[in-house]
């Protein structure tokens, strides 16, 4: 009996035995549990809890932003909205809310000064597109690193150069006693500073600087292969700018165009000092309301005044929101 077990064993240990390269049959094969591919919920819920720690901590990360945009422009908003639509009784001085000043506001002076800052921001910010764009291109466009940065630093620094400064030096330069003036008899060949095309070209000193600043980026994003496609079509290179990188560019140029127009149309040392009041323009007429230089009490038409120039770039800035999403597919 202790044989027959023992073969019975030898046997049975002899089938485990698998032959190298034979195939194992189902009795060989060790079933294993199969391991999901997917962590269970005990292990993604330290992930969506780490996902919810950096959500919080960049929401907090913004509140200091959020609370300075709240005291510098909220703040000042609201005051500005209900001092235009207060009106103050003359008689008894009782205020109450209404559209008087408002109205006001777009009557007589007041919107021949609102459509002259129109105009003038309009004109100096067209001039300023042109001449900014042809500028920044022999930048983009040249081999000379020296000159790339040159040009580059001295437009950071004269786009911010403007106020009494800047009229100061055009009146040095280019007023009735001024140097070129008399040097080159302007005076005799009917130029004056002190006019609308005077002031339009004291604001291009700081306007074509700002335009080459904000349209570089957007040249240099403009890749040479549709250049060369272009070309190997049998494009002109009037023909390429034309066709390919004008519709590109051209959300990037109404954006330089707003930027100019904003920086002209609230533009107020430079025209104060340069030209008074011999040119009509809004800001001019606020701060004479304000101050009460023609007529006393008319603090909130100078609210409902800046109420309009918000208006003004509101409607600026709707036409050029939607371009701004159609370049950015072609310049990512």
């Amino acid at each position: 009996m202790t044989a027959d077990t023992d073969a019975t064993d030898a046997g049975a240990a002899a089938t485990d035995v698998t032959e190298p390269g034979a195939t194992p049959t189902a009795t060989d094969t060790t079933v294993t549990p199969a391991t999901s591919a997917h962590p269970g919920p005990d292990a993604a819920a330290p992930a969506a809890r780490s996902g919810r720690r950096r959500r919080v901590g960049g929401g907090l990360a913004v509140v200091p932003l959020l609370a300075f945009v709240a005291l510098a422009f909220g703040i000042p908003a609201l005051a500005m909205l209900d001092g235009a639509f207060t009106v103050k009784d003359p008689v008894t001085g009782a205020s109450s809310y209404g559209v008087a000043n408002v109205t006001a506001s777009v009557q007589g002076a007041y919107l021949t000064a609102l459509i002259g800052s129109v105009k003038l921001s309009a004109f100096s910010a067209a001039i300023g597109v042109v001449c900014g764009l042809l500028l920044a291109q022999a930048v983009v466009t040249s081999r000379s690193r020296v000159l790339r940065e040159a040009v580059l630093t001295a437009s950071g620094v004269l786009a911010n150069f403007g106020g009494v400064p800047l009229a100061f030096a055009f009146v040095a330069t280019l007023g009735n006693s001024g140097f070129l003036t008399r040097r080159l008899d302007l005076t005799d060949k009917g130029w004056s500073l002190y006019s609308f095309s005077g002031l339009t070209l004291a604001y291009l000193y700081f306007l074509i600087p700002l335009m080459v600043l904000t349209i570089t980026p957007a040249l240099e994003g403009l890749r040479t292969q549709w250049r060369e496609a272009a070309r190997n079509n049998g494009a002109t290179n009037a023909q390429y700018w034309r066709h390919v990188a004008l519709p590109v560019l051209a959300p990037s140029l109404l954006g330089g165009f707003v930027l100019l127009f904003g920086s002209a149309f609230a533009a107020y040392a430079t025209a104060a000092a340069m030209v008074g009041s011999s040119i009509p323009l809004v800001t001019l007429q606020i701060a004479d309301a304000l101050a009460g230089n023609v007529l006393v009490g008319q603090e909130n038409v100078a609210l409902a005044l800046s109420l309009d120039m918000v208006l003004v770039a509101g409607l600026v800035m709707a036409v050029y929101l939607p371009l701004q999403r159609r370049s950015a597919r072609w310049l990512a």
